[in-house]
């Protein structure tokens, strides 16, 4: 009965009805034409803010938006990053990675607009850290109790429960692969190292997030350039059945064109997760500098980029530049360490096992930050309540351990697509404000001034909480 539910709900949202395709693509070119191309146009001022990213604009124990960048990644690259780029290119063939990349690029301008409605309605819990996200800008922007209630419950089936459980299944399962581990053994290991650090809250997770996402990114990044300078004559052959698989003018056709688009979006948003109103949480924590909220979609935006566009496309080169079989068949991890394993003999499978260690590990400790910030709005951001969330979820840590890959990557598409539709739903009606927000931000930089946001003085939808842009 729960696996006819799931897969019911699955097939509406992601599968023959194709209903999140349609939405997320509109969602994407909406916000790209209503914020006038900013993910191109604006390129080269993202990059610029990241200069004073790293310092706080009050106090030094708040979140600098490198901090929230870095824990945003932290969600963001894990097993959709390895096992979901396999997964892709195992149903959809070489052409999903296109479709990956042009779903991240309106995923940007999605991505920006959403993590600027994080800051403009952000507040401060009982312990005075700032915490948001839709379920604050629905309940404050829009006035709607019972959506923002809807979407935090989403948020914790998927990020709260089934995020943690499938991430630590992919742990287990590449260790098991590579060393023989067995899988009981090593899910205690990591969800006693993962309690170990969200027990110290938000920062704790933003300082941990700053350290360990940035080195682990460039390893891997190096790892795939390494490999594509060894087999550089095959990259124009790589590129040309990339862009001839995404448009169907294989032999396969049209039915493989309609597999790629589907598993390219579906695997791209699961790895971005623009639009989905995860990386919200993140962005609301921050003080930016400059102080206004258009800094931090900026950085938030880069995060999308960084995550798809470069991270996801490493592991794509590293499987289309391997000479293996690519069965057609639902692979996850395993695909990508016998990809590894063809370019760099028996390391190969050592060194992904370690790169979906670190990278899954870090989701795990970012995702429970991302439910935890929406307990103040159940008010139960107190001892009680954080410690009986904790318990819940490292349990699901525990269970995710030995779970089989099918029933987990079901559950955390069913719960990554419910979000999705009420954060989507949520950004459009919200999208005068963002435009305000936005003009008020060039405008001062216009003038060259730095840009200050006065909640004030722009025209916004809802309220804001008192004392933080008043």
């Amino acid at each position: 009965m729960f696996d006819l539910i799931v897969g019911t709900i699955n097939n509406f949202l992601w599968g023959e009805g194709q209903i999140l395709i349609y939405i997320l693509l509109f969602t994407g070119i909406w916000f790209s034409v209503r914020l006038k191309l900013i993910q191109i146009l604006k390129f080269k001022h993202m990059f610029s803010l990241l200069r004073g990213s790293t310092k706080c604009n009050k106090d030094e124990d708040d979140i600098s938006s490198f901090q929230a960048l870095c824990t945003g990644l932290s969600a963001r690259v894990g097993t959709g990053n390895l096992a979901g780029v396999a997964v892709a290119i195992s149903l959809g063939g070489s052409g999903a990675i296109f479709w990956m990349w042009m779903i991240a690029i309106l995923g940007m301008a999605t991505g920006f607009a959403e993590s600027v409605l994080g800051q403009v309605y952000k507040v401060r819990d009982s312990n005075g850290e700032f915490r948001g996200g839709p379920a604050y800008y629905i309940q404050q922007g829009i006035g709607s109790k019972t959506l923002a209630i809807a979407f935090a419950l989403c948020l914790f089936l998927g990020y709260g429960f089934t995020f943690s459980a499938m991430q630590t299944n992919t742990i287990t399962d590449a260790l098991n692969y590579a060393f023989e581990i067995p899988t009981f053994y090593s899910g205690i290991v990591i969800t006693i190292l993962a309690g170990s650090i969200i027990l110290g809250g938000f920062k704790a997770i933003a300082r941990f997030a700053e350290r360990v996402v940035p080195i682990m990114g460039i390893v891997f990044v190096l790892a795939a350039v390494i490999i594509t300078v060894i087999n550089i004559s095959e990259v124009p052959a790589m590129l040309k059945d990339i862009f001839l698989s995404a448009f169907g003018l294989q032999e396969a056709g049209a039915g493989a064109m309609g597999a790629a688009i589907k598993n390219g979006i579906q695997r791209g948003l699961y790895s971005n997760e623009a639009g989905a109103g995860s990386v919200p949480h993140a962005s609301a924590s921050a003080t930016p500098i400059p102080n206004h909220p258009v800094t931090q979609g900026y950085i938030q935006m880069l995060g999308v980029f960084f995550d798809t566009i470069v991270l996801c496309s490493c592991t794509a080169v590293i499987i289309l530049l391997a000479d293996i079989n690519i069965s057609g068949e639902m692979e996850g991890i395993r695909l990508t360490q016998e990809a590894m394993t063809a370019h760099l003999a028996q390391g190969g499978v050592y060194f992904v096992a370690a790169a979906i260690t670190l990278f899954a590990f870090t989701s795990v400790v970012a995702n429970y930050a991302y439910a935890e910030s929406n307990l103040h709005l159940f008010k139960l951001d107190n001892k009680l309540g954080r410690g009986i969330y904790t318990l819940l979820y490292l349990s699901m840590m525990m269970w995710g351990a030995s779970a089989t890959l099918k029933e987990v990557w079901s559950l955390a598409d069913v719960a990554l697509g419910l979000m999705t539709v009420v954060n989507v739903i949520a950004i459009i009606i919200l999208t005068p404000t963002i435009l305000a927000v936005t003009a008020d931000y060039n405008k001062q930089r216009s003038q060259n001034a730095e840009p200050e946001f006065n909640a004030d003085k722009v025209k916004i939808q809802g309220k804001t909480e008192k004392g933080i842009w008043h």
